[in-house]
């Protein structure tokens, strides 16, 4: 069982062989959200023909995607997040308080960052252990 369909597998062919191998096991499938079930031959066809349109909305949104990245690059906008460097205001904030003694933990809460997002600049543009 399974909440939606899209999140069993990654396109038709994928989710069909998914399927049958489930079958060949003893095992049948349902899907909640879409009310699917393999327990009869009705089930089965739907499962496919609900498989095809989830595949073709997943090719949809890459497409848009990759449209909108385009749009966006040709007016100058680079997709990412943006590069932060070891002169970063927060980064300068975050040697200083660790300078202090605080935490990586505490750091991130003091500046608005994760932990790891602390780890990251606190190793910004030096070979040392922290």
């Amino acid at each position: 069982m399974v909440w939606k369909l899209d999140r069993l597998g990654r396109n038709t062919r994928n989710l069909l062989a998914l399927i049958d191998d489930l079958k060949h096991r003893g095992v049948h499938f349902r899907s909640v959200t879409e009310g699917i079930s393999t327990t009869g031959p009705m089930g089965r066809a739907m499962l496919t023909v609900m498989s095809a349109f989830a595949q073709l909305e997943r090719d949809q949104l890459a497409e848009r995607t990759r449209a909108g990245m385009a749009a966006a690059a040709g007016h100058g906008r680079k997709a990412g997040r943006r590069e932060v460097t070891a002169g970063h205001a927060k980064v300068r904030r975050a040697r200083d308080l660790k300078a202090q003694g605080l935490t990586p933990a505490d750091i991130g809460t003091i500046i608005g960052a994760s932990r790891a997002t602390v780890y990251r600049y606190l190793s910004m543009g030096t070979n040392e252990l922290l």
